[in-house]
C-alpha cells in the first residue's frame, strides 16, 4: 500500500483525505506521526503558493511523498479578507472561535455576505514531481452559527444549494459540493 504523509494535524483535513484516497489503497498518515520538525512558515501570497510550500518542505524532510493543501474563506465585502491568513484571522493559528468572531465583526454593516471557500493542493514526491488541483464553494456568511459537523467557518458559511450551512451537512453532502471535496476529485483523477 502507498503511502502519502499529510502535511496537517487538523483533525477533520487528516479524516477528510483518509476517506478520500481509501478507495486507492492509499494510506495517509499525518506528518506528526512520521518526523517531529517544525512547521514551514506560510510566507506564500496565494493558497497554491502555501500548499507548495508545505508540500515541498515535508516531503524533502520526509523522503516521502507528500500532500498539503491552504485553504480558506474569502469574502466579497471585506476584499478577499481573511484569505490566505483564515486559520489566523484573529491572530492565533487555529483558534476557530476567535476567527469567526472577528469575521462577524468585519461584516457588521455589510449587505453582501457572499463568501467563498477556497482549497489548493500540492503532493509533492521526493523525486521532484508535483501534482496540483484547487476546489471552490461559494456560499453566504450568516451571523449565527448553525450546525455540528465540521470545523473553521463551517457553522457561518451558508450553501443555498442544500439551505444549510457547511457544518448541517452530512459528510456524503459535503463532499460533493466542498471546496476541499472538489480540489481531492481533481487531484486523484490526475494521479
Amino acid at each position: 500500500m502507498e503511502q502519502i504523509v499529510l502535511a496537517t494535524g487538523n483533525k477533520g483535513k487528516i479524516r477528510e483525505f483518509s476517506e478520500a484516497f481509501s478507495h486507492l489503497s492509499i494510506d495517509c498518515v499525518p506528518v506528526k506521526d512520521v518526523i517531529s520538525i517544525d512547521e514551514p512558515e506560510e510566507t506564500g501570497t496565494t493558497f497554491m503558493e502555501n500548499a507548495l510550500l508545505k508540500a515541498r518542505y515535508y516531503a524533502k524532510a520526509t523522503n516521502r511523498p507528500c500532500l498539503a493543501d491552504d485553504s480558506g474563506i474569502t469574502v466579497d465585502a471585506l476584499n478577499g479578507a481573511p484569505g490566505v491568513y483564515s486559520a489566523r484571522y484573529a491572530g492565533h493559528h487555529g483558534d476557530d472561535q476567535a476567527n469567526n468572531e472577528k469575521l462577524i465583526r468585519e461584516l457588521q454593516g455589510k449587505s453582501d455576505r457572499t463568501g467563498h471557500y477556497v482549497c489548493a493542493l500540492a503532493l509533492v514526491y521526493p523525486d521532484g514531481r508535483e501534482v496540483t488541483a484547487e476546489g471552490y464553494c461559494d456560499g453566504l456568511v450568516q451571523d449565527e452559527p448553525k450546525g455540528d459537523n465540521g470545523f473553521g467557518y463551517d457553522p457561518y458559511f451558508y450553501v443555498p444549494e442544500f439551505e444549510k450551512t457547511m457544518a448541517e451537512l452530512s459528510i456524503e453532502e459535503k463532499e460533493t459540493i466542498s471546496h476541499r471535496g472538489r480540489a481531492l476529485r481533481k487531484l486523484i483523477n490526475k494521479l
